[in-house]
């Protein structure tokens, strides 16, 4: 109950900068998160793609036909 008194007590500037500190380390967190998945995209297309190209006739890869489709292969 203590912490609810505290947080009607604060003021307009201090629940502003209070939240401006959550979006930052949520930001930070959504940017960290996007940095290992990155590190990591690698191995999971070869592991996503890999029925697909067993399958391709010989002396064929894949094609994608605009530039954005080979990142929404999931």
């Amino acid at each position: 109950m203590g912490n609810q008194e505290t947080f009607d007590k604060q003021t307009l500037t201090e629940h502003l900068t209070e939240l401006r500190s959550c979006l930052i380390i949520s930001m930070a967190a959504i940017g960290a998160g996007f940095a290992i998945a990155y590190t990591c995209i690698r191995p999971i297309a070869d592991w996503f793609f890999h029925p697909l190209i067993q399958v391709l006739p010989d002396n064929q890869s894949l094609i994608f036909i605009s530039y954005q489709e080979g990142f929404f292969f999931i």
